[in-house]
């Protein structure tokens, strides 16, 4: 098991009897693994920071339990019209700002449909230019599709896969798993960097989470970024009364993120309000070296801008400034 440790990011596979056994490790030699891993690959007092911009919201025709967007759900946000490109540059530039190196623009969309990705190639064009690196996430892509973002100036395009194949059927019913794997292949073939991570405290088990953690970790090459999501219980979404996750299983997810894939930006997202400081702290401490920086996340809330450069500064943590 110590050799694994230090596999790098392309080791081969990882089975889930390895990924079980990391996970059950004792907290903190757990966490002083993760450390080390973390140290040889980053540096551990940079984070890397993204803005996330809901640039078309509600209305959303699948099913997935967590999601608010959903028209499925009681109470689901109606859909909206897509954002202007010049209110996308406003937040954009503010976000450049605050201090983000990377901006991401989400749709509630199953897959965009041609004329809806024409006025996106314009987003991604025009925010480019500020010098941000661009990322979206807009769905199943088509054929094609992918390789129209990238000649736009796309960077990232984030596909989550949500959580393990065995329990995806208990969250979501209007996509299959593969339907994912095949957005993240053609994002590949496009050549563009991928954003792909997952939920946990879902109501998934243990071994559940390891089957996420292998399936992110058994890509070849693995994700650029891997965003951690904790589960946020909005009310009107099936999910809404699942029992909240142990904060240190949390923290073991991360730990073990970051051992799996040790060149990869591993990066603390949906749930931050509800975490307190400490508990960031340890996430950092495991391996987080990215967060998303706003006041919120596509439609729920996030840590306002100044308590996070107030969090870093108290660590004696910076951002990065170059591409990540």
């Amino acid at each position: 098991m110590n050799d694994r440790m230090q596999a790098p990011a392309n080791a081969g596979q990882w089975t889930l009897a390895e990924i079980e056994a990391l996970l059950g490790l004792p907290f903190m030699d757990l966490v002083w693994r993760a450390q080390s891993v973390h140290r040889q690959h980053f540096d551990p007092n940079r984070v890397q920071l993204s803005t996330l911009l809901s640039i078309k919201t509600g209305g959303c025709p699948e099913d997935c339990g967590y999601c608010p967007q959903s028209a499925r759900h009681e109470g689901g946000m109606a859909g909206e019209d897509m954002l202007a490109l010049d209110d996308v540059l406003a937040a954009a530039r503010q976000a450049r700002a605050a201090g983000a190196t990377r901006f991401c623009m989400g749709a509630a969309w199953r897959s965009p449909k041609d004329r809806d990705l024409d006025a996106v190639l314009d987003m991604v064009r025009e925010v480019k230019a500020m010098g941000l690196e661009t990322c979206a996430t807009l769905g199943m892509l088509k054929d094609g599709q992918a390789e129209r973002l990238r000649d736009a100036g796309l960077d990232f395009y984030n596909h989550n896969l949500d959580t393990a194949p065995e329990f995806y059927g208990e969250i979501i019913t209007t996509r299959d798993y593969q339907d994912r794997l095949d957005t993240l292949d053609r994002v590949r073939d496009a050549g563009l960097s991928v954003c792909c991570g997952g939920i946990v405290g879902m109501g998934e088990s243990r071994a559940q989470r390891a089957g996420l953690l292998a399936q992110l970790a058994n890509q070849d090459p693995q994700p650029e970024s891997v965003p951690i999501n904790m589960l946020v219980r909005v009310e009107g979404t099936p999910l809404a009364e699942t029992e909240a996750l142990d904060p240190f299983e949390f923290v073991r997810t991360i730990a073990v993120a970051r051992i799996l894939m040790p060149g990869s930006h591993v990066r603390l997202s949906a749930g931050r309000t509800a975490m307190d400081e400490a508990l960031q702290a340890l996430c950092f401490m495991a391996g987080a070296n990215s967060i998303f920086y706003g006041d919120k996340l596509l439609t729920t809330g996030n840590p306002e801008v100044e308590r996070d450069q107030l969090l870093l500064a108290r660590l004696g943590m910076s951002a990065e400034s170059c591409q990540a």
